[in-house]
């Protein structure tokens, strides 16, 4: 027993000193835990793939199977327990039918945190209504406020055009698909308009918007030149 326990701590240890060698770290905490983790997923396989960066960028996908204010609470809880002292730390949350106050909870949490260390920073990337909304933008700009249900048939639609059948919510080929059939530039384009048109309003009372383009501009800095343009102009 000693000798496993020994063991264990010695991995541990080389776990924490590979992370350390990483200089730029990003945690990533879905609301999710499946068809964001595995979206997010395709950024980090690329990623880690790229020769340039993969020994300089961390990327920690956590499935939550929680919702707004207690994705940030698991987020803070991960940092404690494994005393994160440097690295971005984002949130992936949608709306969907949870109150106000709890989805732009988020922002006002991440706010306060990050005035407490500047090396740790906490980002809040939400969708209103879904995510869904984001990969619709893909595709086309859209600004009618409906149900996640509109939003996947507009999706299925639009699969069915490119002959890729049905838009599949837990879909391990997402990232793909719309990297290679949609318009990444473009979504990220149409993301910020409706932002800034709606200045001044809380998350809540953008409907629809996102802001999940920041974290997907930041991870696409690290993409292979090849997969970058599609991101990046």
């Amino acid at each position: 027993m000693p000798r496993k326990i020994g063991t264990e701590n010695w991995r541990k240890k080389r776990r924490q000193e590979h992370l350390e060698m990483k200089e730029y770290r990003y945690y990533i905490f879905c609301e999710g835990e499946q068809t964001e983790p595995r979206y997010f997923g395709g950024f980090k396989k690329l990623i880690e793939d790229n020769p340039i960066y993969r020994d300089m960028v961390l990327i920690q996908i956590e499935p939550c199977g929680a919702e707004t204010m207690r994705v940030i609470g698991r987020a803070e809880q991960y940092v404690k327990d494994n005393q994160i002292t440097k690295g971005q730390i984002w949130c992936i949350y949608d709306k969907d039918s949870f109150p106000a106050r709890n989805f732009n909870g988020v922002v006002t949490r991440a706010e306060s945190l990050n005035k407490e260390n500047p090396l740790v920073q906490y980002h809040a990337a939400w969708s209103n209504e879904c995510i869904e909304f984001w990969f619709m933008l893909h595709f086309a700009y859209y600004t009618s406020n409906n149900h996640r249900t509109e939003y996947i048939r507009f999706l299925n639609e639009r699969y069915a055009q490119l002959g890729l059948g049905k838009y599949k919510k837990n879909s391990d080929d997402t990232f793909d698909i719309l990297m290679t059939h949609g318009n990444p530039k473009l979504a990220a384009r149409y993301a910020k308009k409706i932002i800034k048109e709606h200045k001044g309003l809380s998350p809540a009372d953008i409907a629809p918007g996102t802001n999940v383009y920041e974290l997907v501009e930041e991870l696409a800095k690290y993409l292979p030149e090849k997969s970058k343009e599609h991101f990046i102009d």
